[in-house]
Protein backbone atom coordinates (compact mmCIF):
# COMPACT_ATOMS: atom_id res chain seq x y z
CA UNK A 1 0.00 0.00 0.00
CA UNK A 2 1.47 3.30 -1.12
CA UNK A 3 2.13 5.83 1.66
CA UNK A 4 1.10 3.46 4.45
CA UNK A 5 3.78 4.80 6.81
CA UNK A 6 2.60 8.35 6.22
CA UNK A 7 -1.02 7.34 6.78
CA UNK A 8 -0.02 5.76 10.11
CA UNK A 9 1.64 9.02 11.17
CA UNK A 10 -1.40 11.07 10.11
CA UNK A 11 -3.68 8.81 12.16
CA UNK A 12 -1.33 9.16 15.14
CA UNK A 13 -1.62 12.95 14.80
CA UNK A 14 -5.45 12.80 14.84
CA UNK A 15 -5.70 13.32 11.05
CA UNK A 16 -3.57 16.48 11.03
CA UNK A 17 -2.45 17.35 7.51
CA UNK A 18 1.22 16.92 6.73
CA UNK A 19 3.22 17.88 3.67
CA UNK A 20 5.99 15.72 2.29
CA UNK A 21 8.66 17.67 0.44
CA UNK A 22 11.22 15.81 -1.63
CA UNK A 23 14.72 16.95 -0.72
CA UNK A 24 17.12 18.21 -3.37
CA UNK A 25 20.52 19.91 -3.27
CA UNK A 26 19.15 22.47 -5.76
CA UNK A 27 18.19 25.28 -3.35
CA UNK A 28 15.86 27.05 -5.81
CA UNK A 29 13.90 23.89 -6.47
CA UNK A 30 13.81 23.06 -2.75
CA UNK A 31 12.36 26.50 -1.94
CA UNK A 32 9.77 26.12 -4.71
CA UNK A 33 8.74 22.76 -3.29
CA UNK A 34 8.60 24.15 0.25
CA UNK A 35 6.26 26.97 -0.82
CA UNK A 36 4.03 24.71 -2.91
CA UNK A 37 1.20 24.96 -3.98
CA UNK A 38 2.12 28.63 -4.62
CA UNK A 39 3.71 29.20 -8.01
CA UNK A 40 6.78 31.45 -7.81
CA UNK A 41 7.52 33.78 -10.72
CA UNK A 42 11.12 34.49 -9.67
CA UNK A 43 13.52 34.26 -6.76
CA UNK A 44 16.71 35.94 -5.58
CA UNK A 45 18.91 34.07 -3.09
CA UNK A 46 21.31 36.06 -0.88
CA UNK A 47 23.22 33.43 1.11
CA UNK A 48 25.56 36.03 2.61
CA UNK A 49 22.72 37.72 4.46
CA UNK A 50 20.68 34.54 4.89
CA UNK A 51 17.69 35.81 2.90
CA UNK A 52 15.65 34.77 -0.09
CA UNK A 53 13.33 37.12 -1.97
CA UNK A 54 10.52 35.32 -3.75
CA UNK A 55 8.22 37.07 -6.20
CA UNK A 56 4.69 35.86 -6.81
CA UNK A 57 1.59 36.94 -8.64
CA UNK A 58 -0.93 38.57 -6.27
CA UNK A 59 -3.24 35.54 -6.23
CA UNK A 60 -0.36 33.29 -5.14
CA UNK A 61 0.85 35.35 -2.17
CA UNK A 62 -1.70 34.03 0.32
CA UNK A 63 -0.88 30.44 -0.71
CA UNK A 64 2.82 31.00 -0.04
CA UNK A 65 2.27 32.70 3.29
CA UNK A 66 -0.41 30.32 4.56
CA UNK A 67 -2.86 30.82 7.39
CA UNK A 68 -1.24 32.89 10.11
CA UNK A 69 2.03 32.88 8.17
CA UNK A 70 2.60 29.21 8.92
CA UNK A 71 3.69 28.09 5.42
CA UNK A 72 6.33 30.78 5.06
CA UNK A 73 7.68 30.16 8.58
CA UNK A 74 8.01 26.43 7.96
CA UNK A 75 9.63 26.95 4.57
CA UNK A 76 12.13 29.38 6.12
CA UNK A 77 13.06 26.84 8.76
CA UNK A 78 13.39 24.12 6.16
CA UNK A 79 15.91 26.00 4.03
CA UNK A 80 17.50 27.80 6.99
CA UNK A 81 17.07 31.18 5.28
CA UNK A 82 14.66 34.05 5.92
CA UNK A 83 12.14 34.14 3.07
CA UNK A 84 10.69 37.50 2.01
CA UNK A 85 7.58 37.40 -0.15
CA UNK A 86 6.96 40.12 -2.71
CA UNK A 87 3.88 40.71 -4.80
CA UNK A 88 4.70 41.15 -8.47
CA UNK A 89 2.95 44.22 -9.79
CA UNK A 90 1.69 44.79 -13.30
CA UNK A 91 0.28 48.00 -14.73
CA UNK A 92 -3.27 47.43 -13.49
CA UNK A 93 -2.16 47.22 -9.87
CA UNK A 94 -0.16 50.45 -9.71
CA UNK A 95 -3.24 52.33 -8.54
CA UNK A 96 -3.88 49.85 -5.73
CA UNK A 97 -4.23 51.14 -2.16
CA UNK A 98 -2.56 49.67 0.92
CA UNK A 99 -5.06 48.37 3.50
CA UNK A 100 -3.47 50.52 6.22
CA UNK A 101 -4.89 53.55 4.41
CA UNK A 102 -8.36 52.39 5.51
CA UNK A 103 -7.46 52.39 9.22
CA UNK A 104 -10.06 55.08 9.97
CA UNK A 105 -12.87 53.09 8.33
CA UNK A 106 -11.87 49.47 9.03
CA UNK A 107 -10.84 48.25 12.48
CA UNK A 108 -7.17 47.34 12.88
CA UNK A 109 -7.83 43.73 13.90
CA UNK A 110 -9.78 43.15 10.68
CA UNK A 111 -6.91 44.55 8.61
CA UNK A 112 -4.54 42.28 10.56
CA UNK A 113 -6.74 39.24 9.77
CA UNK A 114 -6.58 40.03 6.06
CA UNK A 115 -2.82 40.57 6.17
CA UNK A 116 -2.34 37.18 7.86
CA UNK A 117 -3.47 35.53 4.64
CA UNK A 118 -1.32 37.76 2.45
CA UNK A 119 -3.90 40.37 1.47
CA UNK A 120 -2.35 43.78 2.06
CA UNK A 121 -3.95 45.88 -0.66
CA UNK A 122 -7.52 46.85 -1.47
CA UNK A 123 -7.58 45.14 -4.86
CA UNK A 124 -6.20 41.90 -3.41
CA UNK A 125 -9.16 41.80 -0.99
CA UNK A 126 -11.66 42.72 -3.71
CA UNK A 127 -10.31 40.05 -6.04
CA UNK A 128 -11.17 37.29 -3.58
CA UNK A 129 -14.65 35.82 -3.22
CA UNK A 130 -16.52 36.56 0.04
CA UNK A 131 -16.96 32.87 0.87
CA UNK A 132 -13.23 32.25 0.31
CA UNK A 133 -12.34 35.16 2.60
CA UNK A 134 -14.66 33.84 5.31
CA UNK A 135 -13.12 30.38 4.97
CA UNK A 136 -9.51 31.64 5.14
CA UNK A 137 -9.94 34.18 7.95
CA UNK A 138 -11.71 34.35 11.29
CA UNK A 139 -14.08 36.98 9.92
CA UNK A 140 -17.84 36.68 9.52
CA UNK A 141 -19.56 37.07 6.17
CA UNK A 142 -21.20 40.39 7.13
CA UNK A 143 -17.81 41.80 8.15
CA UNK A 144 -16.17 40.71 4.90
CA UNK A 145 -19.02 42.19 2.86
CA UNK A 146 -18.74 45.46 4.79
CA UNK A 147 -14.99 45.63 4.20
CA UNK A 148 -15.40 44.96 0.49
CA UNK A 149 -18.10 47.66 0.25
CA UNK A 150 -15.73 50.21 1.83
CA UNK A 151 -12.92 49.20 -0.51
CA UNK A 152 -15.17 49.35 -3.61
CA UNK A 153 -16.12 52.95 -2.76
CA UNK A 154 -12.44 53.92 -2.99
CA UNK A 155 -12.20 52.83 -6.61
CA UNK A 156 -15.61 54.22 -7.63
CA UNK A 157 -14.44 57.72 -6.65
CA UNK A 158 -11.52 57.67 -9.13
Amino acid sequence: MKGSRIHAIVRELQNENIDVINFTENLELYIQRALSPAKLTSMKIDKENGRVSVYLKPDQVSLAIGKGGLNIKLASRLVDLEIDVFREMDGSQEEDVDLNEFGDEIEGWIIDELKKIGLDTAKSVLSMDVTELVKRTDLEQETVEGVQAILKKEFEQE
